[in-house]
């Protein structure tokens, strides 16, 4: 069989086409509404059963609840830069460099943890899906732009993220 050339061969980023297209449209509504799903349920009833639990079990679910947080902000952010760049709001370019402050490796706690079993099923499922969503956005992220963030020094891996998001928020809803 005869095998294309490195040189001829140009390979398509499925990835790439899907987060500069329509088809993006529902990722983004996906992440977002877990994002709003997420905030509902902590600011309510998420409240209300975190009481409830033991000593252990609240200081997890208090971790991991920042986790959370902190896991959707960062995909919403990637989200809201994707969605610049496909309605023309900014440059591949621009969001490829904003996008460099964004961390797409908030982990979570394992499931044999003390006190994970005692965690409320909704708030586990809302920590399910975020990890889903996180990796795939991940996986998008490393095919379109590559896994730049690994190469980086030491000195921005441990940038200010609270800086950084403030940053990449001002610079997604900026007005030219």
């Amino acid at each position: 069989m005869n095998e294309p050339s490195m040189g001829s061969a140009k390979t398509i980023k499925l990835a790439e086409r899907r987060v500069f297209s329509q088809s993006f449209k529902p990722l983004y509504q996906e992440g977002m509404g877990l994002v709003e799903q997420a905030a509902e349920y902590l600011d309510g009833k998420g409240r209300a059963e975190a009481k409830k639990l033991s000593r252990t079990a609240a200081t997890l679910y208090a971790a991991e609840s920042m986790r959370l947080t902190t896991r959707l902000m960062q995909v919403a952010s990637w989200l809201l830069l994707q969605r610049a760049a496909n309605s023309g709001e900014m440059t591949r370019d621009q969001v490829a460099s904003e996008k460099s402050k964004v961390r797409l490796d908030t982990a979570s706690a394992h499931d044999e943890a003390i006190g994970w079993a005692e965690l409320p099923a909704d708030f586990l499922d809302l920590v399910t899906r975020s990890l889903r969503l996180q990796a795939l956005v991940r996986r998008m992220d490393e095919e379109i732009y590559g896994n730049a963030f690994a190469d980086a020094p030491p000195a921005v891996r441990r940038a200010n993220p609270v800086s950084d998001q403030i940053s990449l928020l001002n610079t997604a809803f900026a007005r030219g």
